[in-house]
């Protein structure tokens, strides 16, 4: 079977639409199972309780990731918040596209992660990516070598420390990018980044709910 590139292969085509597909029921599924909403609860307690809720990147941003990962060429990337594998996919197909490199994900959610796993193995994408169970803050301490890539797209309040987590292992150039630049709970990590004394330069993509890509400097 040949395709033009990996996103065009039927067996991802066939996961990316279904996910999404699913994901449009979120809101429906967040009055169900989170009436009270996410109020005083812990990152694992947040996590089991939206084990079902897919919170998805937009179509078009997973495009523009592939995009930059094509360009940039990591030989490691790094996800924070992998829930059901969408950004994990388009990630992926971007590294198998470039010919090297790994994707490195984390998630808090063991259903999730089962989830993904089987996703990961039907897209033919599974060699190419490994799951980190458990709270990222603590997960990529154990990380073996530079951050070539990074996506920041779990809990909002996280992002900023996860960012200073991998922080010594960004060399200049790195790509940051941080999903759902509207919600509140990111404005410390994007005022963080925004910020030149920090070595970043950032810039908002106009993007469904925004992306902010920052190049470590």
């Amino acid at each position: 079977m040949t395709f033009t590139h990996t996103l065009a292969d039927p067996r991802i085509v066939a996961a990316l639409s279904r996910m999404f597909e699913r994901a449009e029921q979120d809101e429906t599924t967040v009055a169900r199972v989170l009436p009270g909403g996410f109020a005083a609860m812990s990152p694992q307690e947040h996590a089991d309780a939206a084990a079902e809720i897919y919170m998805p990147i937009s179509a078009a941003g997973g495009e523009l990731l592939y995009n930059l990962v094509r360009a940039v060429r990591p030989t490691t990337v790094v996800e924070f918040g992998t829930s059901f594998g969408i950004s994990t996919l388009y990630l992926a197909a971007a590294v198998r596209d470039n010919g090297a490199g790994r994707v490195i994900t984390t998630e808090l959610s063991k259903d999730k992660i089962a989830a993904a796993r089987r996703t990961f193995a039907k897209t033919g994408l599974d060699d190419l990516i490994t799951v980190l169970e458990g709270d990222a803050r603590e997960t990529l301490r154990s990380l073996d070598g530079p951050a070539d890539f990074v996506l920041l797209d779990g809990w909002k309040d996280l992002c900023l420390p996860v960012l200073r987590l991998l922080q010594p292992r960004l060399r200049p150039g790195t790509l940051v990018v941080a999903d759902d630049i509207d919600l509140s709970g990111l404005r410390p990590y994007l005022d963080y980044v925004r910020d030149p004394a920090n070595g970043y330069q950032s810039v908002s993509f106009p993007v469904e709910d925004g992306m902010e890509i920052s190049c470590r400097l």
